[in-house]
């Protein structure tokens, strides 16, 4: 009786969209990890020692070679060449559009902004999906330079169970390193290199990296587009954030999309809010 009483349960939370995604992420994320390294070999190797230290010789020489030229491709290519890229230079501005055109940052050969600028970038978004699903996004932003910044960001997941009236919650953090390769008065692309920490009964970090950029073609309307992929457990805990805003003098108000991948479950928002610079 009991047994059948179960699998009525379960089939009305499946039929009903009852079941709670926020349970099944951490379950997945709490499982211990597969041991996946190969078996360690038994037998001795045989090796040829003057063929073999010939070979490598030729190997350490051409390895260095491809070490080193890989170094200076990503070298230009995530950080920039300082001697020959004047946008590189472009200063960091007060907010977007203080002036009517200006993004995240101004042209060189403007003279309006003549020294460096410490900015704040403050913002909060209301994350919806139904009634049973919603949740908080809240991104603090440092900017010390005009060439690197720091970024938290802390989302509160809300899960309720219709069937038994419980709800689950899921705390997620994002601790990252900003650099923007490039750096035009309309926009600006760049890459983040960070840690993702999921807390909760799960408490572990995870390596994360990420692409971001923003676009500022309308007058006071800016698109913004981010993307952080990280692992936690050996299982993808990403964030997708597609907003656009309304900039009115130093501050903003948005509306977007935002998209979680955390463990198997993906979980879809609408995201309104509002946020400031100083």
């Amino acid at each position: 009786m009991k047994k059948s009483t179960l699998i009525v349960i379960i089939f009305l939370n499946t039929l009903l969209g009852f079941s709670q995604k926020i349970d099944q992420s951490k379950e997945e994320l709490n499982r211990p990890k597969e041991d996946t390294r190969p078996p360690l070999p038994t037998e001795p190797v045989s090796q040829n020692s003057g063929t073999t230290v010939k070979q490598s010789n030729d190997n350490f020489g051409i390895g260095a070679f491809f070490v080193e030229l890989g170094f200076y491709v990503f070298l230009y290519s995530a950080i920039g060449d300082y001697r020959n890229e004047d946008h590189l230079y472009n200063p960091l501005s007060p907010y977007p559009y203080f002036n009517g055109k200006s993004g995240n940052y101004e042209k060189i050969d403007d003279t309006s902004i003549k020294k460096k600028q410490l900015r704040w970038d403050v913002e909060n978004h209301f994350l919806y999906n139904t009634n049973r699903s919603f949740g908080n996004h809240f991104k603090g932003k440092i900017r010390p330079f005009n060439y690197f910044y720091l970024q938290g960001d802390y989302r509160e997941l809300f899960e309720k169970n219709s069937f038994t009236h419980q709800t689950s919650n899921l705390s997620l953090f994002q601790f990252n390193f900003g650099y923007d390769r490039l750096r035009f008065e309309k926009f600006n692309l760049g890459w983040t290199l960070g840690a993702t920490y999921i807390g909760n009964e799960i408490n572990k970090f995870g390596f994360s990296y990420g692409l971001n950029t923003d676009l500022f073609i309308i007058k006071n309307i800016s698109f913004t587009g981010a993307m952080i992929w990280s692992k936690i457990n050996e299982l993808p805990v990403n964030s997708l954030e597609i907003r656009s805003k309304y900039h009115r003098k130093n501050y903003f108000i948005s509306i977007g999309y935002e998209n979680l991948k955390i463990a198997s479950p993906s979980y879809n928002y609408i995201s309104l809010g509002t946020g400031i610079y100083w």
